[in-house]
């Protein structure tokens, strides 16, 4: 990171962060051309999981390339200046790299769909109509590396 300053090294912060947004970007890498997506997520101090269709571009692309980059921001606010170099951001991010792989056992994706739920809801403890599990995939982001980014705050 250029600016030191503004690199969050805490990592109970860096948690705290993925822990009380909604919205994670991904990005994937589709051979030579980018693709990025934002999703609702669950953070569980580990990993990031993400629900969706059994079909798609993203998971096209995560079939052929497991690659990830992930981002997450909270706090954005503009700040405002009389002065056109004057205006910024003031915000909170997480960005991090690592490998997204699918779900497989049913188990382990009620698991991770209270995790998505929770971080959404509060609550932890839900049920899902099976036929409606099997219909889905989850995705899970092992980070291999997260950084953090702080400015105005």
């Amino acid at each position: 990171m250029r600016r030191h300053d503004k690199e969050i090294t805490d990592q109970e912060t860096i948690k705290q962060i993925l822990m009380e947004n909604t919205v994670c970007r991904i990005a994937l890498c589709d051979n030579d051309t980018p693709y990025i997506v934002p999703m609702n997520y669950g953070f569980d101090e580990r990993n990031i999981y993400l629900h969706c269709a059994k079909e798609g571009k993203k998971l096209d692309i995560i079939k052929e390339n497991s690659r990830v980059c992930f981002e997450v921001t909270d706090s954005a606010e503009t700040v405002t200046s009389d002065k056109a170099c004057g205006y910024g951001t003031r915000y909170r991010c997480v960005i991090g790299q690592g490998r997204i792989a699918l779900v497989d056992s049913a188990e382990e994706k009620i698991q991770a769909l209270n995790i998505i739920m929770k971080q959404h809801t509060g609550k932890a403890d839900w049920d899902y109509d099976p036929a409606v599990v099997d219909k889905i995939t989850v995705l899970k982001i092992t980070a291999e590396s997260i950084t953090g980014k702080i400015s105005g705050l």
